[in-house]
């Protein structure tokens, strides 16, 4: 099934560019919404993000946000609720989803284990609240759940060579509870479990991924966007017409352009210094050759590009 309105860009040069979401809103029902990156960066929110989700909704369309952070939906609600983005028929979105959730019930399903290695901050440890498992070494571990670096403002991948080669040694799996490899947190990039997930497979090592760019949660967005979309009543189940906005190549765009949605890449993200962005740049002054260099190496291409998430 696909949501594409139009045929995907044939090259960067072609990639509409636009100032506010509005210019495009028209054909689609529901946005799937990244969240660090486009709300927020970590430090505070993006201005004029809250603005375009209550237009969009105002304009009675959905929206779902949706999360790489390895922990519940309930816990990142919280943390949006202290940037100011709330819930409800009234707030900023409908739903979260989070490739957390995703995370919590593949290992409460018990096929990797009772005994886990947990790699990641102790703010993660909602990840496994509850769960039907304990903590283990690395000694005596049936399998290894990383949601990130244990100090990610301080270290970095190769802190962790020598623990990520004993794991394979041990022929260990990795479930990895977030697939970025970096983000932005206020001017300083950092480090997520995508990035010790990737080396860990450098070394032999078999890594299970949940989240974005991976299609079970884009396959969970269609069915809770036709329940959104669904009026008490209905007979049949409407088919909505999808839009991914992220400021991440190598996870919003590509899962968006796996699962054949449109999508909007945000540039004051993760890849800003790569395209030479910044706040009050014309985005008719986005450098082309550069915007081509990025999209390649992703492999991946967006129908639109736009400096902030604004309406």
């Amino acid at each position: 099934m696909s949501d594409r309105t139009e045929a995907q860009p044939a090259d960067p040069d072609r990639i509409r560019r636009i100032g506010g979401i509005s210019e495009i809103a028209d054909p689609y029902d529901v946005l799937i919404c990244d969240v660090w990156g486009v709300l927020h960066d970590g430090t505070v929110a993006y201005r004029g993000a809250g603005e375009a989700l209550r237009a969009w909704r105002a304009a009675g369309k959905r929206v779902i946000l949706l999360s790489n952070a390895p922990r519940p939906g309930a816990s990142v609600a919280e943390q949006l609720l202290r940037y100011g983005y709330q819930a409800g028929p009234e707030g900023h979105y409908d739903q979260i989803l989070t490739s957390g959730d995703a995370t919590r019930a593949a290992i409460a399903g018990g096929s990797y284990g009772q005994k886990l290695l947990h790699l990641g901050p102790e703010r993660d440890a909602p990840l496994i609240e509850g769960l039907p498992v304990s903590l283990g070494s690395l000694d005596d571990c049936e399998f290894v759940l990383c949601s990130g670096l244990y100090d990610d403002e301080r270290e970095t991948v190769t802190d962790y060579e020598d623990r990520l080669q004993a794991m394979a040694g041990r022929g260990l799996t990795m479930l990895c509870a977030n697939p970025d490899i970096t983000v932005m947190r206020g001017s300083k990039t950092i480090y997520c479990a995508g990035a010790l997930a990737a080396r860990y497979r450098e070394l032999g090592g078999e890594v299970v991924y949940f989240g974005k760019p991976h299609p079970p949660v884009y396959a969970q967005c269609r069915a809770l966007a036709r329940t959104l979309m669904s009026a008490p009543g209905d007979k049949q189940t409407p088919t909505p017409r999808l839009l991914v906005i992220g400021d991440g190549l190598h996870t919003d765009i590509t899962g968006a352009q796996r699962a054949a949605i449109d999508s909007v890449l945000v540039l004051g993200g993760i890849h800003a210094d790569a395209l030479g962005f910044a706040d009050g740049v014309d985005m008719a002054a986005v450098d082309p050759v550069a915007l081509r260099q990025v999209c390649a190496r992703a492999g991946a291409i967006p129908d639109a590009i736009i400096g902030r998430f604004v309406w």
